[in-house]
C-alpha cells in the first residue's frame, strides 16, 4: 500500500457567495420555484466553494490533477477512475441566497482495498460550510478511485432487464428522466467537468460505461427534492446516501420515499428495478 499519511488531516479553505443568479439556475434546473423566505433549499451547498483549477491543469478524465506537493488537496492516487461514492450530511441551519460563506474541508482518512473490480482507493473528507449566521452544513465524502476496466469486461451497469419497477410499499414515488440538458445543466452547476457526465466517446471508451452517466450528487439533490415535496423546505436534519449502481443519461429514474420509525428512507432506481442509490434522513 502506498504511503498517504501525508495527506491525513490535510486541509482546503474556500469562500464563495450565493450569488442570485446562480441560485435561480438551480431551481430552474431542478424545475421549482425559490422558496419565497430567501432561504436556499437542501443540496445546494454541492454548488458552493468549488474546486477553480484552470482549464490547463485538469487532467484526462476532467478533474483537477493531482501530485505529491503541498498544494496538491487530495493525493495523487494512480488509479485512473474515480466516484463519489457516499456521503453523510448534517443540516445545521439554512443558508440564506446573497449571503457570503466559507467552506473548510480536511482529509480524514485513506485506505486502499481490493475489489471485484481490482484495486480501490477510499478518500473520507470533511466540509463544513458555513453562512454568515455559523455552521450551517456539516458532511463527511466518500469518494473512491478506481483501477482501469480489463479487457472483455462488459461495460457497467447491466443492459436494461425486462423486469419493472414497482413502486407500491413507496408513499411517495416520482419519475424523473435525466436527459442531456440536465446533466449539462447540473456540471455547470457545480463547475463539474468529469467527462463521463457529457462526453459519450471517453465515458463508453475509457471508464467502460454503456451511457453518460448520471452525477451521483444530481441523484442525491433530486431525492433531497422529493423530500422536499413531501415535506416542505429545510426540514431535514440529516441526509445519507450510497451510490449503488450508476444510473445512465436517457433512462427514467424512480425516486421513491417512505417512513422508517422517526426517519425517511429514500432511493433511486432504474426502470428495470436495478437500485442506483440508497439514502435515508430525519
Amino acid at each position: 500500500m502506498a504511503d498517504w499519511s501525508a495527506w491525513i488531516g490535510r486541509e482546503e479553505h474556500r469562500t464563495d457567495r450565493i450569488d442570485p443568479g446562480h441560485f435561480v439556475r438551480w431551481c430552474a434546473t431542478l424545475d421549482r420555484d425559490a422558496p419565497q423566505d430567501g432561504t436556499v433549499p437542501q443540496g445546494f451547498h454541492w454548488c458552493l466553494g468549488l474546486p477553480d483549477a484552470p482549464t490547463a491543469r485538469l487532467g484526462p478524465d476532467g478533474h483537477p490533477r493531482r501530485d505529491d506537493s503541498p498544494d496538491s488537496f487530495l493525493p495523487p492516487v494512480p488509479l485512473p477512475r474515480r466516484m463519489w461514492a457516499s456521503s453523510k450530511v448534517e443540516f445545521l441551519a439554512p443558508l440564506r441566497a446573497g449571503e457570503a460563506v466559507s467552506r473548510t474541508s480536511r482529509v480524514l482518512s485513506i485506505a486502499e482495498k481490493t475489489g471485484g473490480t481490482g484495486s480501490l482507493v477510499f478518500v473520507d473528507v470533511a466540509h463544513e460550510t458555513s453562512g454568515e449566521a455559523g455552521l450551517a452544513v456539516r458532511e463527511v465524502q466518500t469518494v473512491v478511485y478506481r483501477a482501469p476496466a480489463e479487457a472483455g469486461t462488459p461495460p457497467a451497469p447491466p443492459p436494461l432487464g425486462e423486469g419493472r419497477f414497482d413502486p407500491s410499499g413507496w408513499q411517495a414515488h416520482r419519475a424523473v428522466l435525466p436527459g442531456e440538458p440536465l446533466l449539462f445543466r447540473y456540471s455547470a452547476l457545480t463547475f463539474n467537468s468529469h467527462r463521463i457526465h457529457y462526453d459519450l466517446p471517453y465515458a463508453a471508451g475509457e471508464e467502460n460505461y454503456r451511457g453518460l452517466v448520471v452525477h451521483g450528487p444530481l441523484t442525491a439533490t433530486l431525492l433531497l427534492d422529493l423530500a422536499r415535496r413531501e415535506l416542505g423546505d429545510n426540514v431535514l436534519k440529516s441526509f445519507a446516501f450510497r451510490g449503488v449502481s450508476p444510473a445512465i443519461c436517457g433512462e427514467m429514474l424512480h425516486l421513491v420515499l417512505r417512513s422508517n420509525d422517526a426517519a425517511f428512507e429514500l432511493a433511486a432506481f432504474a426502470p428495470d428495478g436495478r437500485q442506483v442509490m440508497s439514502a435515508s434522513a430525519a
